[in-house]
């Protein structure tokens, strides 16, 4: 389908036309560089809400409970949910949608699972490139969930202007573990499951460690049981107020767009030096030659050819 007309569709509020250009941006299919630039006035009105935390702490039910609320409120909401990849097709698993059951149906919650694709910081490179199309289309709030992949999963920090970080009481003996990665980078923290054994111990060991580095009541640590609903309302009632303390990372935002759209170039241009990649890496596995010297080689050699074009 023309890109022009999904534009357009997506300008509408479209659902067909966001859910075809997520799949172009997802798949680097022809037409997606295109779709990002001419999105990029549109971008930046949502709020963007992340929500990560270990696997089966219950965020996606916490994230179908905040997107009732908010829709309740009139706002409508999107909702990138990024599953692990699947092994035999690669694609998402589907898991998440299964669990939104409050929101699927909804007509104002755009709710698109997207695989991980194997990157290890909670989201795929295309998932915030959804979180920026459903921001163009006029959501509200979008949201990004996580895989859940642990302390390594903390990319979503640096796209949202919020992060909701889900513990429960089997996480307890898990914070001291999780402090140095996804502890520090919550602005919110949820620990669900309140009703089971070892709640408010979490509760105080979350206090403590933010006593500790000085932020002690600058960041709300709450109570919920998302299953039921219960507390989810002071969470979204948190996360606008520290929404409305003004978006402290935008720049941080635009920063790791860049970086990935470094990267992402880097790594298509080295794909078109396929014979001088096996070159060097023969190299390297004989001994004759550092990975780093090697890379600066490719490097060079990707300048070169840049001159010569």
């Amino acid at each position: 389908m023309d890109v022009k007309k999904l534009l357009k569709g997506l300008r509408e509020g479209k659902v067909w036309a966001a859910a075809r250009l997520i799949s172009i941006v997802e798949n680097d299919l022809p037409g997606a560089e295109e779709v990002m630039e001419e999105i990029t006035g549109l971008v930046g009105h949502a709020l963007r809400v992340g929500v990560t935390g270990p696997p089966g702490v219950g965020k996606s039910t916490l994230v179908d409970w905040m997107a009732g609320i908010w829709r309740q409120q009139g706002k409508t909401v999107g909702i990138v949910a990024v599953d692990p990849s699947s092994p035999f097709s690669g694609g998402a698993l589907l898991g998440d949608r299964v669990r939104m059951r409050k929101v699927a149906q909804d007509s104002g919650v755009f709710v698109r699972s997207m695989a991980s694709r194997g990157y290890l910081g909670g989201l795929s490179e295309a998932a915030v490139d959804a979180a920026d199309i459903l921001d163009a289309m006029g959501k509200d709030v979008v949201i990004t969930e996580t895989v859940g992949v642990g302390q390594s999963e903390v990319d979503v920090a640096r796209v949202c202007d919020v992060c909701v970080l889900v513990l429960s009481p089997e996480s307890g003996d898990s914070v001291q573990t999780l402090k140095a990665g996804l502890m520090e980078i919550a602005d919110v923290y949820c620990v669900n499951k309140a009703d089971r054994d070892g709640a408010d111990r979490l509760v105080r060991e979350i206090k403590f460690l933010l006593e500790m580095r000085g932020e002690e009541g600058e960041k709300p640590v709450l109570m919920t049981e998302a299953l039921n609903g219960v507390g989810v309302e002071k969470v979204v009632d948190e996360v606008e107020r520290m929404w409305g303390r003004g978006s402290r990372r935008r720049e941080e935002i635009a920063r790791r767009k860049l970086e990935a759209a470094v990267k992402s170039e880097v790594e298509r241009r080295i794909e078109g030096l396929g014979k001088e990649v096996e070159r060097l890496t023969g190299e390297i596995a004989g001994g004759r030659i550092s990975a780093r010297k090697a890379a600066r080689l490719l490097l060079r050699r990707l300048s070169e050819a840049g001159e010569d074009g």
